[in-house]
This record gives C-alpha cells, structure tokens and sequence, in this order.
C-alpha cells in the first residue's frame, strides 16, 4: 500500500513539474504570436506611408497606440484572470489579435488602420499578454525568472521571426494579403497554445517548481501576498511604476524609428528591416539568459542593470553612422529590453506575492502605457520638424539611467510561494 502511495505521489509530482514547462511554453506562443504580430509593423512602415501619404508622425500613433493600449489594458485584464482564470481570457485576447491584423489587410485609409492595429490588436494583446506571462509566475518561485524568461523570449523571437516573415510576404502578396495571412496564423497558432494557459495550480493539488499541496486546498485569497490597495499605496511599487514609465519613454522608439532611421543614413531598406530584427535575437538571448543569472544575482539588481544598459544604448544609437554600429545598438538594445521584459513581472510577484499576481502585473503595466504613448509619436514628430532623431533619442537615453537609479533605491526582495 505504502509503495502504491508512493509510486502515485511520484507521478504527480512529476505531472507537477511538467504541467509548469507546459504552461511556459504555451504562453510563449502566445506572445510569439501576438506581440510578433504587431513588432512586424515595420515590414508595413514604407507601403502604408505610400499608399495612405502618412506622415511617419500619424504611422507612429498607430504603433504606440497599439502598445500603449495592450500595456494599460492590463489593469481590467490583470484582474479579471484573477477572478475567471487565465485560459478564456488569454484565448479571447489572442483571437482579437489575429482577427484585427486581418481587418487591416482590407483597410482603405490610415483611419481603418489604425482602428485595426491601434485598438483591435492593441486590445487583444492586453488581454493575452498580461494574463500569459502572470500565468507563468505562479508555477515557479526559485526558477520564477528563468521561467519567465523562457515564456516572454516569444516576443524576442517573435520580433526577430515575423518581421521578415511579414517583409518577404509583402514583396510577394502585397501588405494587404501579408497582413491577411499573419492574421490568420496568429488565430490558429495562437488560439491552440492559449488552451493550455493555466494561472491556478493549486486547484490541480499542485504547488510552484514542481511540488504538491499537503493539505485543504487553498483559496486565491489564502495565497501569501499583498492586496492590490495595498501594492499600489506602497512606497515600493511607486519606485517602480514611476522606473518604468521613465524607461518606457524610450523603450519603444527603436520599435518604430530603426528602420527609417537606418535608412536615412544609407542602409538599403531590406538592411534595415534586418536590423530591427537583430533586436528580436537581443531579446531572445536576454530572456532565456538573464533570468537565470537574476535567479542567483538578485532580479531587483538585475533590473536596475538593465535599465542602466538601455539608457547606455541610446547615447549609442546616436552616434552609430553604419549598419555595423546600428547592428550592435540592436543587438544590446534588445538583450537589455529583453532581460526588463523577462524580469518586471517576477520581480514584482517576489516583492508582493502571487496572490493577485495578475492584477499586480497587470496594473504595473500602465507604467509603460504611459512611456509607450509619449515615446515613439514624439520622436516622429521630432523627425518631422527637425529632420534628426537626435533630441529625443537624448532625452530617452537619461530618463533610462533616472530609472536604473531608482531601481537600485529599491531593497533586493524575498520571495514569497
């Protein structure tokens, strides 16, 4: 009888264990598809401008709408996974996702496009990105940062693969079928891993890194953590939030500028095109590696690192005058977004629980809603006028170092199951 229990506890806790990766890999996917979906907004930037006569001003908007939209929106979609569970939000959202890059390939003005990108694949991320990568924090406390590292390097990959899908589809079928086939694979590929989104292991008898519970089954509200009320009004998370709105401000404007900046200083556009790629293979390298490296050195540490090394970057980007310095300005850049992006969410369920991890996570984010809307359109603007990135390219590159110190203000945390 004692080998029977024995034997059966060892298939749970290996179920355990294996149900977490899933979970992982499925939320990669998910943002692989999703965010991939909207990072190939590039690939469209020159014939969106031709056939509309768009300012790169209006084409801006259109990106850091979108972005700005899927990161505030996580503030109602945090929650609400907290209350329904995170696979039909997760599966809703990335639906929307494929559905409004499909409506785009049949828009007829700038207006239509930006209804489509700006609003419908701004909401559809908002409500897949932040319920998928809270899902993953709750499988994992001692490997929380490689873990989410794995789950959030689809965006990384997805922002090195899917532009250059998008690239060689537009040369091909046009944007307006490119953007038809993307929308396509993102509500089939996307939809299948969001099934297996799962945010609630407890109800499974299951605990983090692969153990069981022992004993009754715990409600969300006996998890240890703080309240939402409670997290928002402390010092701690006002540290942070205003950290990242600052570094938010320049965060996204390579997502929209690389390209056309590369090209006005002489870079062919399918170059430049594969310059924005290369901050998809930073990214990537940052989410798996950087994880893993915060696990043993301290996320909060980590964190404010990574905050250093974008402001860093930006001086850089200034300077760089070929495609090989523009290369290595993608590839670090994207390392050190990829590691804030990897990071963010497990330092804050380390700082202040998993019991509303989600709405945490989720209210955190509007942080860089806020720096994601000024960013990019002002930098268009700023190019409109001036002709030259330079200002606000400056002005990005000391707000990342203002938010790397007031990261290091923050005391290293102790994480809680």
């Amino acid at each position: 009888m004692t080998s029977t229990t024995e034997t059966s506890e060892t298939a749970l806790l290996a179920a355990s264990a294996r149900r977490g990766w899933i979970v992982v890999a499925a939320a990669f996917v998910v943002m692989f598809c999703g965010l991939g979906g909207l990072y190939a907004f590039p690939a469209f930037f020159n014939a969106l401008q031709q056939d509309f006569s768009a300012s790169r001003a209006a084409l801006s908007w259109v990106f850091s709408g979108a972005v700005a939209l899927y990161f505030a929106i996580g503030v109602v979609s945090g929650p609400l996974t907290d209350r329904l569970g995170a696979r039909p939000v997760v599966l809703g959202g990335i639906a929307l996702v494929g559905f409004s890059l499909m409506f785009a390939g049949m828009a007829t003005s700038i207006a239509m496009v930006a209804l489509a990108i700006g609003l419908g694949v701004g909401l559809g991320i908002g409500f897949s990105y932040v319920p998928a990568v809270s899902a993953v924090q709750r499988w994992f406390l001692v490997r929380r940062g490689f873990a989410s590292g794995i789950a959030v390097s689809g965006i990384g990959l997805g922002t090195l693969i899917m532009p250059k899908v998008a690239e060689y589809l537009v040369t091909n079928v046009g944007w307006r079928g490119a953007y038809t086939i993307l929308g396509l694979f993102v509500v089939l590929a996307g939809g299948a891993a969001a099934l297996f989104v799962d945010n609630a292991p407890e109800k499974r008898g299951m605990a983090p890194d692969g153990k069981l519970l022992h004993g009754p089954l715990p409600s969300r509200h006996e998890l240890p953590g703080m309240s939402l009320g409670e997290t928002v009004r402390s010092s701690q998370f006002r540290i942070f939030y205003l950290a990242s709105v600052l570094a938010s401000v320049g965060l996204f404007i390579p997502f929209v500028h690389l390209t056309p900046s590369a090209q006005d200083r002489g870079v062919d556009p399918s170059t430049a095109v594969t310059l924005f790629a290369l901050i998809g293979i930073g990214s990537t390298a940052g989410r798996f590696l950087i994880g893993g490296v915060a696990d043993r050195m301290g996320r909060r540490r980590s964190l404010a690192l990574m905050f250093l090394g974008l402001g860093l970057m930006m001086g850089w980007w200034i300077f760089a005058s070929s495609a090989i310095g523009l290369a290595v300005f993608a590839l670090v850049f994207g390392l050190c977004y990829g590691g804030y992006v990897a990071l963010a969410p497990a330092l804050l369920v380390d700082v202040f629980g998993p019991r509303n991890a989600s709405g945490v996570i989720g209210v955190s984010y509007t942080a860089a809603a806020l720096g994601s809307l000024l960013g990019p359109p002002l930098a268009g603007y700023a190019f409109d006028l001036t002709q030259s990135y330079t200002v606000p390219i400056a002005i990005a590159g000391v707000l990342g170092l203002l938010s790397a110190l007031l990261v290091s203000l923050m005391p290293e945390p102790h994480p809680a199951a």
